[in-house]
Parts: structure tokens; sequence; C-alpha cells
């Protein structure tokens, strides 16, 4: 147990809790090594047989990876230290996603980034139905990571591309439609899911008795909002400035587009694309790292943290600040694009 992270054994459960609930549980490098120890030592600990993911704090899970540290060290010209955080984040993004054991993520409020990236891995994916998703990298000057790809590939692409592209936050209805989790809950009923987490430690046949709680206890989520958006322009060129500015007046979900730093959009949409082509994680994740290591070093990365994290006027200057002035033939060669 640290300051930030609660390391927890409960008879046959193994518990990681985010604890750094002043800044909505953001990832810090002491966090996700602390996560990857525990993960390390718990797999081959015959007594652990299922591990529950959640987080402390009422505002929510996770909203992401602490990307204000990353950008001082790259402006503080330690780019290597960005590097260290990328590839400790992945390569636990990967351990989650490949672990031999149940994994179960209980999440609530806000679910972002990096959160999604523990999440959305998990075997089993309960979240609360006033949660918010979003993979907002795009008004950073970023891309969509920690393998998420890989997730939305199983999801329509138009569908897909909205999501993260847009990096609006979505409610349950839309994290089910885009497959981030599997079961929406009552808020109110969040105790006794855990409950029924730690119980299902116990029982004979784990993935049924958490199969079972996921059926029992589903709520009401309403409409898929941004999905039902996106499937009235599932053609759109997602490269296309004049048909992406054209859209994004005509949906209010699509609205943030027109915002969004030009090289994330590129960047996402290439390295989706690459992803589906791309037949498990651990290839999703290496492409990963490949681009962060390349946008971190951009322009784009310091300013647009600057102005919604730092400064926080929302008022970035990209650059470049078109499309077509954006080098498409950088980030295809570091994800693999044909």
């Amino acid at each position: 147990m640290t300051g930030q992270l609660d390391v927890i054994r409960e008879a046959n459960l193994g518990i990681i809790a985010l604890n750094r609930p002043e800044a909505i549980n953001a990832l810090n490098l002491e966090m996700i090594d602390g996560i990857t120890r525990a993960l390390e030592q718990w797999a081959d600990d015959e007594e652990i047989r299922l591990v529950l993911f959640e987080g402390r704090g009422p505002r929510g899970f996770c909203s992401g990876g602490d990307v204000r540290a990353v950008r001082q060290a790259v402006l503080d010209g330690n780019a290597e230290e960005a590097d260290t955080f990328f590839a400790a984040e992945y390569r636990m993004n990967g351990i989650i996603a490949r672990y031999p054991k149940p994994l179960v993520a209980l999440t609530h409020g806000i679910v972002m980034g990096g959160g999604i990236g523990i999440a959305g891995h998990c075997a089993f994916r309960f979240t609360t139905s006033e949660a918010r998703f979003a993979m907002p990298e795009a008004a950073i000057g970023f891309t969509c990571d920690v393998g998420v790809n890989f997730i939305l590939s199983k999801a329509p692409v138009h569908r897909a591309l909205t999501f993260a592209m847009t990096g609006v936050p979505v409610g349950a209805a839309d994290a089910l439609a885009l497959g981030l989790t599997d079961c929406a809950i009552d808020p109110a009923r969040r105790d006794a899911v855990r409950a029924g987490i730690a119980a299902a430690a116990g029982a004979a046949r784990i993935d049924a008795a958490l199969g079972a709680l996921m059926q029992a206890e589903m709520a009401p989520v309403g409409e898929a909002a941004l999905c039902a958006a996106a499937d009235r322009h599932a053609g759109l060129d997602w490269t296309d400035e004049a048909a992406i500015i054209g859209t994004a007046g005509l949906e209010p979900q699509l609205a943030q587009l027109a915002l969004r730093s030009p090289t994330s959009l590129i960047a996402i949409a290439e390295s989706h694309h690459a992803a589906r082509r791309l037949s498990h994680i651990g290839a999703v994740l290496a492409a990963d790292l490949r681009l962060a290591r390349l946008l971190c070093r951009l322009p784009d990365f310091a300013e647009g943290v600057r102005a919604v994290l730092v400064d926080k006027d929302q008022k970035p200057a990209w650059r470049p600040n078109s499309l077509a002035g954006v080098d498409r033939s950088s980030i295809r060669a570091v994800v693999g694009a044909a």
C-alpha cells in the first residue's frame, strides 16, 4: 500500500484501488509501477483467484495519465522521461489484457484515457450508469493510446473514430455500444455489486458467478447518443477537412472535431485503421509506444496540455493548424500503416 495506490488482499480476492482522489486518480509512474508489481506477484499466487480494480473518491475511477508531468519533462529537455512513462504504462496495459486470472473493473464517474486503459482491458467490466467515458487526447495534441484501439476495433469503424477523434465524454449506453464496458449498474448498488465480486472470488466457477452478477445487476442506460450521431454519418471521410468541418456544423456531438489538433486527428485515424489489421494487443501497444514517442516531441502536445490542463484557457495554437499541413508519412511510418 502506498499513498496513491492501495494494494489489498481479502481472502481469495486481490484489490488494486487507485487512491489519488484529488487528481481523480490520474496515473503517475509510481502508481503504474505499483500496479504492475502487484499483478506480477499475484499471477503466481495460488491464493489469489480474482483481482478487482476500483478508484477511491467520489469524482471518478481515473482521469487518465498525469500528462502535465510528462509535458514538463519534455519542456525540460528530458523527453526520455516521457518515453519511460509511456513504456511503463503500455506494459501494464498489456499485462492486464493478457492476465491469467479473472480481472474485474468496477468504475464510476470519470473514466478517461489511462483509466480506460486499465478498466477496458479487464475480463469483466462493471460501471455505474452515471459514468462518463472519454479518450480526450485529440484536445491535447496526443492520440488514442493505451491499447484502446484494440478494444474499439471490434466496434463499427465510424463509431470508433467518432468516439476517438471527438474526444467527447459519453455515457454508459455509448460505452456499452463501443465495447468499453460490459455491465452498467445503478450507482446505489455499487457496494452490493462490490460484495458480489468479492464473493465470486470464492466461487467454484468464478466466470459463471460474475456473469450471473452482471445479468442480475444490469441497469437501464438510455440512448447511445454519440453512436447514433456517428451512424448518421457512417460514410464520413475522417481525413477530409471540409467533410469534417461541414459535418461538425450539423451534429452537436461532432462539433468538437473542428477544435481538435489536426495532427492528433490524423494520428488517431491512421493508428486506428492500422490497429484493425493487427491480431493481438501486443502489436497495438507497440505501435502506440512508437506513436507516443513521436507525438510528445511535436509542438501540439505541449501546447494542448498547456491550453487544457495548465493555463486552462482552452485556446490552443495548433501547428500545423490544418489537416493538409500534417506530415502523414511520418505518422504512417510509426504505426505501420500501409
